[in-house]
């Protein structure tokens, strides 16, 4: 085992104890280990997606961060080719979201979606994806 340091809010603390207690988690460190475990298998899920994928991307971000709608509307553009509609949504004074709906090859809607999880102000990204719609269509060819 090997220990490490960490600063965090102090808001996502206190939030992450609270889920910890109710879900009757002993210690902090094995929520930690089961968070960081989930993380992995989800970014290993992402990547071993393959072909035509159809999904929703979600973006929350802080609107008052420099630069941050700039990044993510010029992000946007040059995944154009992926990007099928969007909509912003103000969740409170300082928070927004994006929900982008995707269609196309996965690897660049896996681009897309990695680019935004960069930047700095943007507080949390979600793909959910499937098989793009002709995986369903019985009578296509």
């Amino acid at each position: 085992m090997m220990r490490i340091s960490m600063s965090l809010p102090t808001k996502l603390l206190a939030d992450f104890d609270r889920v910890l207690k109710d879900r009757g988690y002993q210690s902090r460190s094995k929520g930690i280990r089961d968070a960081l475990k989930d993380y992995i298998v989800r970014y290993q899920w992402m990547n071993e997606m393959e072909g035509a994928r159809i999904g929703i991307i979600t973006v929350i971000y802080d609107h008052h961060y420099n630069g941050v709608m700039e990044n993510l509307a010029n992000i946007q553009h040059e995944y154009r080719k992926e990007i099928n509609a969007s909509m912003h949504i103000h969740m409170t004074s300082k928070y927004c979201m994006e929900v982008i709906v995707v269609n196309g090859d996965v690897s660049g809607i896996r681009e897309l979606t990695e680019k935004m999880m960069r930047l700095k102000g943007v507080d949390h990204v979600k793909l959910t994806s499937t098989a793009n719609g002709e995986a369903f269509d019985p009578d296509q060819d």
